[in-house]
């Protein structure tokens, strides 16, 4: 903490505590949060256009450094790690993620199943069972006739077969619908794979998805 005489000749901070109890550098005009003990819950973090900009740069590639960043958006590289440091701390952004093109690896089979149950199978029963198949890439629950989408990714179609039929094992899952990927039409998303790592700093458990048959 810094301080400047004022008028008075009392002694003035030029860092401001929040109500948060997090500290307002005025020189840079960003918010540094407290360190959190753990398990604590995130306060709502300020985001501001600033922080907007530092996010979709390192959304659209994780390895630009923080110099590059600033430059790009008239900060210094240490005041870009300052605000990087507070939306991690504040949980906007959680972690740094290498995304790795899937056929480079092998999986060149993909497809999207509709699961349909016996009966209103609980959401955290579903979570149990596709952590039970490495080759499902994601899994949600949804709306509509279906109980849940996966997306599955296989080396090729007579592993998808066996991914199915470990799926229909489940005592609970009545049928399922697939729909196998012929192309992707916006190849840059991150369905189709893409191209990111981390940036100035090693990421936090970095995760290569799909994980091995």
């Amino acid at each position: 903490m810094t301080s400047k005489p004022t008028r008075n000749g009392t002694p003035q901070d030029t860092t401001h505590a929040t109500a948060h109890g997090s500290t307002r550098d005025t020189t840079h005009g960003t918010t540094t949060s407290a360190r959190k003990p753990p398990g604590a819950t995130p306060r709502p973090a300020s985001f501001d256009e600033l922080d907007r900009k530092i996010v979709a740069a390192l959304i659209d590639n994780a390895r630009t450094s923080f110099a590059e960043i600033g430059t790009a958006i008239g900060l210094s590289a240490t005041a870009v790690k300052r605000r990087v440091d507070r939306l991690r701390d504040a949980e906007v952004i959680t972690g740094f993620t290498a995304t790795v093109r899937p056929s480079a690896l092998g999986w060149l089979t993909e497809a999207y199943v509709e699961v349909y149950c016996d009966s209103a199978a609980p959401p955290r029963r579903l979570a149990e069972v596709v952590r039970n198949h490495p080759e499902i890439a994601a899994a949600m629950t949804v709306t509509g006739a279906a109980d849940a989408l996966l997306h599955v990714r296989a080396t090729d179609v007579a592993h998808f077969e066996e991914v199915l039929e470990r799926i229909r094992d489940e005592p609970f899952i009545r049928k399922t619908i697939s729909y196998l990927v012929l192309s992707h039409l916006l190849p840059d998303s991150p369905e189709a794979g893409a191209r990111q790592a981390a940036p100035d700093e090693p990421p936090t458990g970095a995760t290569i998805l799909p994980r091995g048959a």
